[in-house]
């Protein structure tokens, strides 16, 4: 998923009129858009109601000492929809380590949930969960998005094209309704999100975030979810942070850019009036949205710093986690290599900046399709890059770990350091040689390169 601003979420009328264009077809067109948006009018796909399916046993999520930080999301493709080995192969990967696993409820892999008010069909969410769980899966999922009855849309069928549209307010009930009952369905599952990037509640009117809507809905979702167990961890409020390359009236800025006061506002009104939370959650692209990659591809990722630092000052010191990180345009034609060595740095700046939680949205594909930035070769299963940077980083810097300064010679190489491990980005398209830890160290452009330090 591409990170959305909200404000451009608005459609434009489907019914332009061409110049010199007939009154009979322009009667036949009018007809057609009365039509189209008759509430009565049945919208979206006829859904199958299944019979009532039991809970799955899943097994319990793996013992670890400190919480894993690193992890990804998963999303429409997944090692469920992969055959035999290469799914084995899949899970392998995710399982070396313990990942932190984050899927949502509908959407990105998972069918509408209650697609008739209590009439439930959890069987893509009930596959994807098993396959979370038998990878070794620190699970978490995030409660959106919402079943088309309850956002203004036909009892029993689902408009793929609305799944982006909150719910109404008089349904916001039966939302943390539903909420409750995923919770009660996967006990395994300690940690919520709620929402996703704020989605339908943008107000085009007062031209900024409906800020007052989302935290009425969070709150709901935060009181039914702890009425199920109060030690359930709650999080948001999930919105996406946007940058600008230049502009004003924002009390957050730096060489990366200036964000817009909008998204900082929505989130200091969720903090001033949530029920409560055990964490922080937003997501955001180090690039602007008026400029792209600014000043360039390095330089843009202190943004994620800058934010993270002023997260944990304006909650208290809640837990910050980012539900989705973005560092390249769609349209980027980068090497493999380059994406992961900016990819490396970013994960360099949430850990420096004491993020507690850093999702990446993992890219699969179908076989056959180019999939850049993906942790498996589609329908081949074979090992990606960023699948071992994950690991690596999940090994070695999770969350409380104690970082050791660890300079290098050479500016252009980037390096963070524990006690017994570091890890070195050439942030250039170019061999690089640099002294680190005492040691001299040859890279090539953009090689991202492990090298073990002393102690117990």
């Amino acid at each position: 998923m591409i990170p959305t601003n909200g404000q451009h979420q608005r459609r434009r009328p489907g019914w332009p009129i061409a110049l010199g264009a007939g009154l009979v077809a322009l009667a036949l067109l009018v007809g057609i858009v009365i039509m189209s948006i008759r509430p009565d009018r049945p919208r979206g796909q006829v859904v199958a109601i299944p019979p009532a399916q039991p809970a799955p046993v899943l097994q319990e999520p793996p013992a670890t000492a400190v919480w894993p930080r690193w992890g990804v999301t998963h999303t429409e493709f997944s090692g469920d929809a992969e055959s035999g080995e290469v799914a084995d192969e899949a899970s392998h990967i995710l399982s070396r380590v313990p990942l932190v696993q984050n899927q949502h409820i509908m959407g990105w892999g998972a069918d509408n949930p209650e697609p008739v008010r209590g009439k439930y069909d959890f069987r893509n969410l009930d596959r994807r969960m098993k396959f979370m769980a038998e990878s070794q899966a620190v699970p978490v999922i995030t409660l959106c998005c919402a079943p088309d009855w309850m956002k203004g849309g036909t009892s029993g069928r689902t408009d793929w094209n609305s799944l982006e549209t909150a719910p109404k307010r008089e349904n916001f009930d039966d939302f943390a309704k539903l909420a409750a009952t995923v919770a009660k369905r996967y006990p395994t599952v300690e940690h919520f999100m709620v929402w996703n990037e704020f989605k339908g509640f943008w107000n085009p009117v007062a031209n900024r975030w409906d800020a007052e809507a989302y935290t009425e809905l969070y709150n709901k979702v935060y009181t039914s979810l702890k009425a199920v167990n109060k030690d359930i961890k709650v999080g948001g409020p999930y919105i996406p942070i946007v940058s600008n390359k230049g502009g004003g009236g924002s009390e957050l800025k730096g060489a990366w850019g200036v964000v817009d006061q909008r998204d900082l506002d929505a989130v200091e009104y969720w903090i001033k009036n949530k029920k409560g939370a055990d964490f922080i959650v937003v997501d955001g692209a180090s690039m602007t949205k008026d400029a792209g990659v600014h000043p360039d591809e390095f330089t843009a990722l202190a943004k994620f710093s800058a934010v993270t630092t002023w997260l944990r000052q304006k909650s208290g010191d809640l837990p910050v986690w980012w539900a989705e990180w973005y560092v390249a345009p769609d349209n980027a034609d980068w090497t493999e290599q380059r994406r992961t060595a900016v990819q490396t740095v970013a994960m360099m700046e949430f850990a420096t900046s004491g993020a507690a939680t850093a999702l990446y949205w993992n890219p699969q594909r179908k076989a056959g399709e180019d999939c850049s930035g993906c942790l498996w070769s589609p329908g081949e299963g074979a090992e990606l890059p960023m699948a071992g940077v994950l690991s690596g980083f999940t090994k070695w810097f999770p969350t409380g770990v104690t970082l050791e300064t660890v300079t290098s010679s050479n500016p252009k190489v980037r390096v963070l350091a524990q006690e017994r491990q570091l890890v070195m980005v050439n942030t250039t398209n170019a061999d690089a040689s640099a002294t680190v830890d005492g040691k001299k160290f040859d890279l090539k452009p953009y090689e991202v390169r492990w090298s073990e330090r002393g102690g117990a």
